[in-house]
């Protein structure tokens, strides 16, 4: 998930004090891969995160009815499993898998060359691979573990407040969001740096607060999407209609302490 970088040092970092070393940019295959890997870092991964956290999610904050309606829409795209391997899983297993081999074969010094850049150069690092781990979890278990949320979408919401209700998943979906959000705001400054779509140092460090900003959105959103989640009572895992298909039908109603 790692984004190379390096060629958008600010220009003070150059000569003596290098930051991050350039990643190789490679030819033939290799150069294919990196543009590759940093195109879908940004389509279709970063559209996913973008939906999921600021679409999906913030639909949580108005309650079980509205996020439902959420699941439901999401469920009934046409040719839903084929947009979900294409548009999510494959892409997702690529941009992590290689991001892992560029940080593999990547030369940092941080320690060393302790400057802004190298430091956020670093953290785009072990955030995508903190990341990626939590979105193969998180798909996981809402997706192909228990009750069917593309056949039960009235239950999504119990389904997620069964893990946010306990103290060590929490924690874990707030590092996934906290990790997420930075590794996709900062990849976006990456990725336009890299591609020559904000090009000087001026401009890039003006783009760099814009994608800040957006770091704080989309953990502000998100944040408040588990407060809701957590605040809520707790929702049965069942359709409006229907038998109960989860023991936690019989904690409706029990408020988080």
């Amino acid at each position: 998930m790692a984004s190379a970088a390096s060629s958008t040092a600010p220009a003070g970092a150059r000569g003596a004090v290098q930051g991050v070393a350039p990643l190789r940019a490679g030819q033939g295959t290799s150069f294919i891969l990196r543009r590759l890997h940093s195109l879908t870092g940004i389509i279709p991964v970063g559209a996913f995160l973008f939906e999921h956290i600021l679409i999906s999610n913030a639909s949580a904050i108005g309650g079980p009815e509205a996020y439902a309606r959420q699941v439901t829409f999401l469920s009934n795209l046409p040719l839903v499993f084929f947009l979900e391997l294409f548009g999510i899983w494959l892409p997702i297993a690529f941009h992590g898998l290689y991001g892992f081999y560029i940080w593999y074969r990547g030369e940092g010094n941080s320690l060393e060359y302790p400057w802004s850049g190298n430091w956020m150069y670093t953290a785009q690092r072990w955030t995508g691979g903190i990341v990626f781990i939590y979105i193969v979890w998180h798909t996981f278990t809402m997706r192909f573990t228990g009750i069917d949320l593309h056949a039960y979408p009235g239950a999504s919401f119990g389904k997620v407040q069964e893990e946010v209700f306990q103290p060590a998943l929490f924690i874990f979906y707030l590092v996934g969001l906290l990790t997420a959000s930075w590794h996709f705001a900062y990849g976006i400054w990456l990725f336009c740096a890299k591609w020559g779509i904000v090009s000087g140092e001026r401009a890039q460090k003006r783009f760099l607060t814009v994608c800040i900003c957006f770091f704080f959105l989309l953990s502000g959103v998100g944040l408040a999407s588990l407060y809701t989640f957590r605040s809520r009572p707790q929702q049965p895992l069942m359709e409006p209609g229907t038998a109960a298909t989860s023991s936690s039908a019989s904690t409706s109603g029990k408020l988080v302490k």
